[in-house]
């Protein structure tokens, strides 16, 4: 070993032995005839001071710039009292060299390894390499391999078996844009990279593995977003004769391990909670709202029928709905910041955002002269209303309304702080919708087109296909949704019903999904499971802004990877091999 003991390791109790350490220079600093380095390993940082007395040593040392990879042997030494570092564990203590190697030297660095403020993203993604060697990140990463290590045990401590599967499948669309991969040996034919290993962990539960775990790697050629890569590991786990309840828990137990072990924040209440789909869509106009802060949405269609309001009660007449959002303290926000949420609204298809403002002397509302008397008196019971808070209002059909209110309530919080960031805030979405309409009418799947329906339900497919809800389930934690689950289809008859009510035919349904559909003639057992994103949960108990920063090599937000300059051309000759050609 080049090395006795790692850069944070040595204490006090070493004091007057010799060591010997290996690492980066952190920085160097020259105090009255004395050089002092600080080296740096990903244990942590040890300070090294050079005497004048060993001329040559000294000398040497005077020529070490930051970043130089260093072997430095020396005598372990208490420090003068009053130069200790209380927040530096190895802050008691110094190493007086006696023996320098210098194992490689650096160019100077395209950014300051040891400064609190990270350079730019796009030069901090380039040079990964070296941002890596920041406290931040190493952490970071550390963080992330503990979440692997807890989940790996405590699904095995669950009678799991962790089977890896294939990266090179066939394609079948389950709702995002697949990454193709053509094949040199089957001219014009391709594999595509897994969405998810969802059809093949099912197929585990038909070979009678019973329990299947995973931390697969996931691809999907999807627009990117702060929570979002191209490809991404999430934990997959399928369990055969379990119903909702059985799988539910045992991923709620894994998620409660990692938080045990990697956050010091409790839960909201003490508890995991519990909402339908209905629920807290009605509430809080999103599937997966964060509910550290209390802020419900009103429901006041009924309020508004004749309230003297156009375009209120246009909505009504077009079978769409009139809700409001209370936001305490909003009466300051200025016209300039309302602008932006209206355009915030507008990106999710409503027409406008109107509003009202409960300033001490009344309201104010450009809407104010079209109401009938008593509305505003009635809004403000209604939604709890006070002077010094605003009301924002959405009208049109349901889904718009969502996810605009749903919108206006996220930015509401971050605006005036009501987010109580000293709590996580856990809880299971179920009772999901079976199906979506689409713009053109179609029907689309909600999740997977292998989910299971509520078969009660399932008989009124044909007269009301948007009443059929699905045994699906979401788990959300602090406003990000960590992954879903369902029990599965494990008949052939009811999975081609599914297919026939999305307009799969049973040519295609057979062409795509063939597969699946022979192996649940063999007798498939009952089965469910679930799959959360792991970088997701990372990022939230890190407290990152984004899961780029608690992924070793990820993408920018253009999908590229700007270290390595992916995606590249291919040469001419491989593109000819493959019987591939680039047009436009």
């Amino acid at each position: 070993m080049l090395r006795t003991h790692t850069c944070g390791e040595l204490r006090v109790s070493h004091d007057k032995k010799e060591a010997t350490l290996c690492g980066w220079v952190h920085r160097r600093r020259d105090h009255g005839g004395l050089i002092f380095i600080d080296l740096r390993d990903r244990y942590g940082l040890t300070q090294i001071v050079f005497h004048p007395e060993q001329k040559d040593l000294f000398d040497a040392a005077g020529k070490i710039r930051p970043e130089w990879v260093l072997r430095i042997t020396g005598t372990v030494a208490k420090r003068l009292e009053g130069a200790e570092r209380e927040t530096n564990p190895t802050g008691q203590i110094e190493l007086h060299a006696k023996e320098l190697d210098v194992l490689n030297q650096a160019k100077t660095p395209p950014f300051e390894i040891d400064s609190t403020t990270p350079a730019n993203e796009e030069l901090r993604l380039q040079y990964r390499y070296l941002d890596m060697r920041r406290e931040q990140m190493q952490r970071n990463i550390a963080l992330r391999s503990k979440v692997f290590q807890i989940i790996r045990k405590y699904f095995t401590e669950q009678g799991c078996l962790e089977i890896d599967t294939p990266c090179l499948i066939k394609g079948t669309p389950e709702g995002a844009r697949e990454y193709i991969v053509p094949s040199r040996l089957y001219p014009g034919n391709f594999f595509v990279l897994p969405q998810s290993p969802q059809q093949l962990k099912q197929l585990c539960m038909v070979g009678g593995l019973d329990r299947y775990f995973q931390i697969a790697r996931c691809f999907r050629d999807e627009d990117l977003r702060g929570d979002r890569q191209p490809e991404f590991l999430q934990l997959d786990f399928e369990m055969s004769f379990g119903e909702q309840e059985d799988v539910q828990k045992i991923i709620q137990g894994s998620i409660e391990a990692i938080l045990k072990e990697c956050s010091t924040k409790p839960l909201k209440g003490g508890k995991v909670g519990s909402y339908t789909w209905q629920e807290v869509m009605d509430m809080y106009g999103s599937d997966k709202p964060d509910l550290r802060f209390d802020l419900p949405i009103t429901d006041i269609s009924s309020l508004c029928e004749g309230c003297g309001f156009k375009v209120f009660e246009d909505a009504l007449k077009n079978k769409g709905v009139v809700r409001a959002l209370r936001v305490p303290g909003g009466a300051e926000l200025s016209r300039s910041e309302i602008d932006t949420w209206t355009e915030l609204a507008k990106e999710l298809k409503a027409k406008g955002l109107a509003y009202i403002l409960f300033k001490e002397e009344g309201a104010h509302s450009p809407l104010l002269k079209f109401f009938s008397e008593g509305f505003v008196e009635k809004l403000q019971k209604a939604t709890g209303a006070k002077a010094g808070d605003a009301v924002f209002f959405g009208a049109d059909k349901v889904k718009i309304v969502c996810a605009s209110l749903g919108r206006i309530r996220a930015e509401a919080a971050k605006r005036f702080k009501l987010i109580d960031t000293k709590v996580h805030s856990l809880f299971w979405v179920t009772n999901f919708p079976m199906f979506e309409e689409q713009d053109d009418g179609s029907l689309t799947f909600s999740h997977h087109p292998f989910t299971s329906p509520n078969l009660q339900e399932w008989k009124n497919r044909k007269e009301n296909p948007l009443s059929v809800h699905s045994i699906c389930y979401d788990l959300v934690l602090d406003g990000y949704e960590l992954g879903s689950g369902s029990i599965r289809i494990h008949d052939r008859a009811l999975q081609q019903e599914v297919f026939d009510m999305l307009g799969i035919s049973k040519e295609d349904s057979e062409k795509r999904f063939g597969h699946m559909l022979r192996a649940f003639e063999y007798g498939a057992p009952p089965h469910g499971g679930f799959a959360y994103g792991i970088d997701r949960i990372v990022m939230i108990v890190a407290g990152e802004p984004n899961i780029r920063e608690v992924t070793p090599f990820p993408k920018d937000q253009k999908a590229k990877d700007l270290m390595l300059g992916a995606p590249s051309p291919m040469p001419d000759a491989q593109m000819k091999e493959l019987g591939i050609k680039v047009v436009g």
